[in-house]
């Protein structure tokens, strides 16, 4: 394994489960906080079963429930060779982005399923309920978390660089063929983890090209491949991805579509999100002088990642305020704080 390329077969294999339920999901695989392969777990669905029949099956069963609502589609030319990533001076990205309805998707994916060296074509994480409304009556999975909301990622052999999202994810194939690399969460420090605020589509991705890892200016990059899990997965299959896992997509095929489902393990929205209180950190703790920082790094320590509630058990629960049990009505005085805070 080396600075010219990676092999997928040197990658440890994610695990495979087969004949699951929605008992055995939750109580077996789920609790592991383990990547799962699940086989075949969407074998019966119509989808599905045009998808093994050909691309112009599947892109017709997909017509008969779209209803022409634009969604947003990148468009990258052929030379990108379907990764979508920055320009070289990190001011722009090298693809376009458009609103377009999913059946011109749908056209162009056919058109160029037979050019050696197509343009690419993506649009993810559309809403089945805005865009499909009639999708999930005969597809769907009943294993997933309550919540969850169905949405399809739909192009040609694209590449979704290695990135985390902060919820459960169970993604099915339904068409064309996908390859996962997954990564664990505390590999952050190994993976050169690009800019917070300039992204492709919401969460910050590795800046190593996993096909050809150039080593020697990412030498760290070679602890994470020594834990690195893939997957391959036919139509029908799935894997379960939990929550903060990184994972790179490549779909391998000419016309290619995976359904999605995210969600919460807690469900509190009022909580906020703790990616956005680390760029807060980022700004108000990072440049300290060093002294202070480890200061803070005891606070941090007690009240969040140490003692937690323990922390504050020493005063009695109607004087704790913000340090006590967060609940709605303590969140909303603690976000308005946070507000008046950041105006001035």
């Amino acid at each position: 394994m080396g600075a010219s390329g990676i092999e997928m077969r040197d990658f440890q294999k994610v695990r495979e489960w087969h004949n699951l339920d929605r008992a055995r999901f939750r109580s077996e695989i789920a609790p592991l906080r383990k990547p799962a392969v699940l086989r075949g777990v969407a074998a019966d669905w119509p989808a599905v079963r045009a998808g093994r029949e050909s691309p112009e099956a599947l892109c017709d069963y997909l017509r008969t429930f779209d209803i022409g609502r634009p969604t947003p589609t990148f468009l990258g030319p052929p030379q990108i060779k379907g990764k979508f990533w920055y320009r070289e001076d990190m001011r722009g990205f090298n693809y376009q982005q458009r609103m377009a309805p999913p059946a011109e998707l749908l056209a162009a994916l056919l058109a160029m399923k037979d050019e050696a060296e197509p343009a690419t074509f993506y649009a993810g994480a559309i809403p089945v309920c805005e865009n499909f409304p009639e999708f999930s009556r005969d597809n769907a999975t009943d294993i997933v978390g309550d919540g969850a909301v169905a949405r399809l990622w739909i192009g040609n052999r694209a590449t979704v660089s290695t990135h985390f999202d902060m919820s459960e994810n169970v993604a099915v194939v339904v068409g064309g063929r996908r390859r996962f690399t997954l990564f664990p969460p505390e590999q952050v420090r190994n993976l050169y983890v690009g800019p917070f605020d300039f992204t492709f589509a919401g969460p910050p991705v590795s800046m190593v090209d996993l096909r050809e890892p150039d080593l020697e200016r990412y030498p760290r990059f070679a602890e994470a491949l020594e834990t690195a899990e893939t997957a391959d997965l036919e139509p029908g299959d799935a894997i379960f991805i939990p929550y903060m896992w990184w994972h790179h997509v490549e779909a391998l095929d000419p016309v290619n579509v995976l359904a999605n489902y995210w969600w919460d393990l807690i469900d509190k929205p009022w909580q906020g999100s703790p990616f956005k209180a680390l760029a807060h950190a980022i700004m108000t703790v990072r440049d300290l002088p060093a002294h202070e920082r480890q200061i803070w790094r005891a606070w941090f320590d007690h009240y969040v990642f140490g003692a937690g509630h323990d922390a504050v058990a020493h005063l009695p629960p109607q004087g704790r305020g913000a340090l006590g049990e967060m609940t709605p009505e303590t969140a909303r005085n603690v976000k308005a704080y946070l507000v008046d805070e950041l105006k001035r």
